[in-house]
C-alpha cells in the first residue's frame, strides 16, 4: 500500500519531515553543489521534499535546491494543507448544524461523563479552581492526615474567600491532630463568611462536594490523580455520608468544643484503644488516625499507665475490661 509516506525499515518518517541522515546529505550537496543519487536512496526524504533534484544534464547526480527557494515551497504546502483542514472543519460544522438543532433538549444525561478522570495536580486544581468558582451554596470538604503545608493552605485562601463573599457556606472536616495545627486555626480565622471547621478521630479519603452536584475524590494513593464526579445519585451519596460524619465530629471552628476525659482517658486514647483491639500495629494506628508514629506510642504508653498494663496482651485485655469502648459507644448514641 502507498499512501505518499516512506515507511522502509531504515526511514520510518513521512515526506514531510526531514532526519538526520537526510539534513548530513543535504549539507553535503549544498558544499560540493551535487552528490551521486544512489547516496540518496537510504534518505529519500530529501528528493520527497524537493531538497533535491535531478541534474538534468546528467542523471547520474542529484543537486540541491537553494534553501529558500525549499522553505519556501514547503510553507506554502504547509499552508495548503492548513486551509484545507479549515474547509473541512466547515464541512462538517455545516453537515452538523441541522442534526445538532434536532437534538436540542433531548439529550439525555447518561450521555454526559458521569466520571472524569484528571490525571495530574495541574488538572486536579483546574477543575476544583473552576467548580469553586461557579459555585453558589456550599462546599463540603474532608481534609485526612495531620498538618496541611502552608503553602496549599495560601493558595486556597483566595479562592476560598471569593466563594465565601458571594454568599456560598463551607464545612470542613479534619481529623483530630488538626486542632493542634496552629497554621489550620489561623487559615480559618482569615476567613470572613459562614466557615466551619469539625474534626474526628478518622474520617475517609479526600473529598470535596461542591453544591451537591460535583464531587473530587482521589483515585490513587499518591493523590496525583483524581475523579470528577457529576452522577447525581453519586455525588448524593458522598454528601450524604459528609452529613452523618459531620453530625459525629467535634467542632473545633469558629468556636471549639472540649474533647471531655472520661475516667483519666482521653478521646485520643480511646479511639486508640479501638485500634488496638483490632489488632492494628503501632504504624497502623498512626496512620488510621493522621499522626506519626512517635505521638501514637505516648498515647498507647498513656494508656497503658492509666489502665495499670505491663504487655501488649494484658492492654486488650484491660481495654475489653474497662468498658471505655462501651462509653464511646454509648456517647455517639
Amino acid at each position: 500500500m502507498d499512501d505518499g509516506s516512506k515507511l522502509t525499515g531504515t526511514h520510518p518518517h513521512g515526506v514531510e519531515d526531514l532526519c538526520d541522515a537526510g539534513v548530513a546529505l543535504y549539507k553535503r550537496a549544498l558544499q560540493k553543489g551535487r552528490v551521486p543519487t544512489e547516496e540518496a536512496d537510504p534518505v529519500p526524504c530529501l528528493v520527497d521534499c524537493g531538497l533535491l533534484q535531478p541534474d538534468l544534464q546528467d542523471m547520474r547526480w542529484l543537486r540541491p535546491v537553494a534553501p529558500a527557494v525549499a522553505l519556501s515551497r514547503l510553507l506554502r504546502a504547509t499552508a495548503e494543507d492548513i486551509a484545507r483542514q479549515r474547509q473541512r472543519e466547515a464541512r462538517l460544522a455545516e453537515a452538523f448544524e441541522p442534526l445538532m438543532a434536532m437534538d436540542a433538549g433531548q439529550t439525555s444525561t447518561r450521555d454526559t461523563p458521569a466520571n472524569t478522570v484528571l490525571s495530574s495536580i495541574d488538572q486536579i486544581n483546574t477543575a476544583i479552581a473552576r467548580a469553586m468558582a461557579a459555585s453558589s451554596h456550599e462546599v463540603l470538604t474532608i481534609q485526612p492526615g495531620g498538618k496541611r503545608p502552608v503553602g496549599l493552605l495560601a493558595a486556597a485562601l483566595l479562592l476560598e474567600q471569593e466563594m465565601l463573599s458571594r454568599g456560598c457556606r463551607m464545612r470542613t472536616l479534619y481529623q483530630h491532630t488538626s486542632r493542634h495545627d496552629p497554621a489550620v486555626l489561623a487559615h480559618y480565622e482569615r476567613l470572613e463568611g459562614d466557615v466551619e471547621v469539625r474534626t474526628l478521630d478518622e474520617v475517609t479519603d479526600r473529598l470535596i462536594v461542591v453544591d451537591r452536584s460535583v464531587a473530587f475524590m482521589p483515585a490513587n494513593t499518591k493523590r496525583t490523580v483524581a475523579v470528577e464526579v457529576r452522577h447525581p445519585a453519586v455525588v448524593a451519596y458522598l454528601a450524604t455520608t459528609f452529613d452523618r460524619l459531620w453530625r459525629l465530629a467535634t467542632p473545633m471552628y469558629p468556636e471549639a468544643a472540649p474533647q471531655p476525659t472520661l475516667n483519666g482517658i482521653t478521646p485520643r486514647q480511646r479511639a486508640i484503644a479501638g485500634l488496638l483491639i483490632e489488632g492494628l500495629t503501632d504504624a497502623a494506628i498512626a496512620d488510621r488516625l493522621g499522626m506519626n508514629i512517635r505521638t501514637a506510642r505516648v498515647h498507647i504508653a498513656k494508656l497503658a499507665a492509666t489502665l495499670g498494663s505491663e504487655s501488649r496482651a494484658q492492654l486488650g485485655y484491660l481495654i475489653a475490661e474497662s468498658g471505655i469502648l462501651k462509653q464511646e459507644a454509648g456517647e455517639a448514641e
